[in-house]
């Protein structure tokens, strides 16, 4: 199913228990089914998400497979705090490799739920916005969305 969102069009696929696959753009694939309740509640929490409203997703995931040090990767990307960021070399230390900083992008580029595991908050050496399967400009409109929130939540009257 295609979602319009903040950084344009989402693509979200189940496997018919849970998200198995997002997409920035659109995905010419087999249509979702109308009665779908796994992707109407996915659009629901991605709506939530670009409107500022939530800061964490209810979704089952998929097991995407990927290699285990990927899967310890992605498990990683959703220990990272809504709003901040963290450096590969950050990540490559938490997993266990401190010199796997390559590695760690590697792994971000093969995430196939993107948004939903926050690779976005990954970012190069000194905060330098690198690397985004999405694209760079679609990873700082999603940063810049978080960091507005997080202010905003933070700092309100």
């Amino acid at each position: 199913m295609i979602f319009s969102t903040l950084v344009g069009d989402l693509s979200v696929a189940t496997d018919g228990a849970a998200i198995c696959r997002v997409r920035f753009g659109r995905y010419e694939g087999q249509p979702a089914r109308a009665d779908d309740t796994l992707l109407a509640g996915a659009g629901a929490q991605l709506d939530e998400y670009f409107a500022g409203r939530r800061t964490a997703f209810e979704l089952p995931l998929a097991d995407t497979g990927g290699s285990e040090f990927e899967r310890a990767v992605w498990t990683a990307l959703e220990a990272i705090p809504y709003g901040e960021m963290r450096t590969y070399g950050q990540i490559a230390a938490a997993v266990g490799d401190p010199l796997a900083a390559r590695a760690v992008g590697m792994a971000c580029n093969r995430n196939r739920l993107p948004v939903l595991l926050p690779c976005h908050r990954v970012v190069g050496a000194g905060g330098k916005l690198v690397g985004f399967g999405g694209g760079l400009p679609h990873k700082r409109r999603l940063l810049e969305l978080e960091a507005r929130v997080r202010v905003e939540r933070d700092f309100a009257p």
